[in-house]
C-alpha cells in the first residue's frame, strides 16, 4: 500500500533527464540523488564512489547517473523522488518527513543518547533491515531500505561565543529532530527546524545565531566564514531515514544478481563513508582553527543540562514514540533497537574500527548476507 503524496517540487523543472524504465531490463542505466555536495562523505562516499563500485561489480550492467546537491530535488523532496520514480534511489533524511516517518523518526529520538557513530551505522541497517515494524513502515511508503548513514555527534556552530547556559539563553540553534529541539527550548534557546542546505545562509544573514551538525561542515559547507565559534558540545547523532532508499518497482525488475552487487557496494560504501566522515570531521576543526576560528569545550553547566536530559529523555522513550510518532508496540521497538546497538558494540569491538574491508565484510557478514532472497519485494 502506498501512502498519500503531495505535488512533488522539483528544485529545477528544466534539467534534461535520461530516458528511464520501469524495469531493470529495459536499461541498466539509473538516477542515483544525494542533496548533500559532493565533497560531502555521504555524496562523495556514499554517492559517487559507491556509483563507480557499483559499475565495476556489475563489470558495467548497472550505471548510475549520480546528482548531488539540490539542483535535482530539494531535500525535503528526495523521498516522494523515489516513490515517483524520479530517481531510482536516493538519500532522504527521515526529519525532514515526520508524518510521513514516524517509526524511523521515533528511533532517532534516541540519537541525542548515543556518539559512536561507527556502531550506529551498522547497528541501523541491521535493525533498518530487520525489525518488522520498520520493514512494514517502509513497504508502506514503497521503498526499499539498503543501508543507513550516521553523523559525527552534532556540535554548535555560532556567530558569538555560546559555552554557558547564559550565553546560550535567546539564541536561535538550528536543530533536527525533536528531542535535541526540545533541549534546546528547555535550556534557554529557541530552536530552528531548517534543513541543513540552508545553515550557512542563515548564519550569514543573521536569522540564526547557531547551527547543530557535524563539525566536518565548518570546512565542507564553509561555515568557518560565518560561525567564527564551535562548541565541542555533543548534540545527538543522526541516522533516520535511508542513505540508499530504491524506488520499489526498479528494485524488483533487478535481477538476483544485481541486487547482490547493490548489497556488496553498499556494504563497502557504507562502512568507508563512516570512517572517512570521522577522520573528515576531526580535520574540519583543526583547519577551522587554522583560519582563526575558535573551538571552545563546553561549560559545565551547559554539559551537564545535556547529561540531565538525556536522562529524562531516556526514561520517557517509550512514553515519546508512543504518544508523539503513534507507535503501539513502542516497548518492542525501542527494545530491539537497544539490544541491537549493544550486540554491534560488541561486533565492532572484534574488529580494527579503521579497516574499512574489515568492516565491510562485517557488514556483509551480519546484515547483507542474512536478508531472505525475497527482501524489499512487495
Amino acid at each position: 500500500m502506498t501512502c498519500k503524496r503531495k505535488a512533488l517540487t522539483l528544485a529545477v523543472t528544466t534539467l534534461a533527464l535520461p530516458a528511464l524504465f520501469t524495469t531493470a531490463q529495459a536499461s541498466t542505466s539509473f538516477i542515483a540523488n544525494s542533496f548533500y555536495d559532493q565533497q560531502h562523505p555521504h555524496s562523495r562516499y556514499g554517492y559517487i564512489e559507491w556509483a563507480e563500485t557499483v559499475e565495476q561489480l556489475s563489470n558495467g550492467e548497472l550505471k548510475p547517473e549520480v546528482y548531488t546537491g539540490t539542483v535535482l530535488l530539494a531535500p525535503r523532496a528526495n523521498l516522494q523522488g523515489i516513490q515517483d520514480n524520479i530517481v531510482q534511489v536516493a538519500h532522504h533524511a527521515a526529519v525532514y518527513t515526520p508524518s510521513e516517518m514516524p517509526v524511523a523518526n521515533a528511533v532517532q529520538e534516541l540519537g541525542f543518547n548515543f556518539d559512536d557513530p561507527l556502531v550506529g551505522i551498522l547497528a541501523v541497517t541491521d535493525f533498518s533491515t530487520r525489525n518488522p515494524i520498520q520493514l512494514a513502515e517502509w513497504e508502506e511508503l514503497d521503498i526499499v531500505y539498503l543501508g543507513a548513514y550516521n553523523t559525527p555527534p552534532y556540535v554548535l556552530f555560532c556567530r558569538e561565543p555560546v559555552r554557558t547556559l547564559a550565553e546560550l539563553r535567546g539564541k536561535r540553534i538550528r536543530t533536527a529532530g525533536s528531542t535535541v529541539s526540545a533541549w534546546v527550548e528547555e535550556a534557554g534557546g529557541v530552536p530552528v527546524n531548517v534543513p541543513s542546505s540552508e545553515m550557512y545562509s542563515g548564519l550569514d544573514r543573521g536569522s540564526l545565531d547557531c547551527a547543530s551538525n557535524a563539525a566536518n561542515d565548518l570546512i565542507d559547507r564553509s561555515l568557518w566564514e560565518v560561525a567564527q565559534h564551535t562548541t565541542l558540545l555533543p548534540t545527538g547523532m543522526y541516522w533516520s531515514g535511508p542513505q540508499w532508499g530504491f524506488n520499489s518497482e526498479f528494485w524488483a525488475g533487478l535481477s538476483d544478481g544485481e541486487r547482490d552487487v547493490f548489497k556488496q557496494a553498499t556494504a563497502k560504501a557504507m562502512t568507508r563513508m563512516i570512517v572517512q566522515y570521522l577522520a573528515t570531521a576531526d580535520a574540519a576543526l583543526e583547519e577551522a582553527i587554522g583560519h582563526g576560528n575558535n573551538v571552545y569545550e563546553p561549560g559545565e553547566d551547559l554539559m551537564d543540562s545535556v547529561e540531565a536530559y538525556r536522562e529524562r529523555a531516556l526514561a520517557g522513550i517509550y512514553d515519546t514514540a508512543r504518544n508523539n510518532y503513534g507507535v503501539d508496540d513502542a516497548e518492542a521497538l525501542i527494545d530491539d533497537f537497544l539490544a541491537t546497538y549493544e550486540k554491534w558494540q560488541g561486533l565492532v569491538g572484534e574488529v580494527d574500527r579503521n579497516d574499512e574491508e574489515a568492516l565491510a565484510a562485517l557488514a556483509m557478514r551480519e546484515i547483507f548476507d542474512k536478508l531472505p532472497a525475497d527482501y524489499g519485494i512487495y
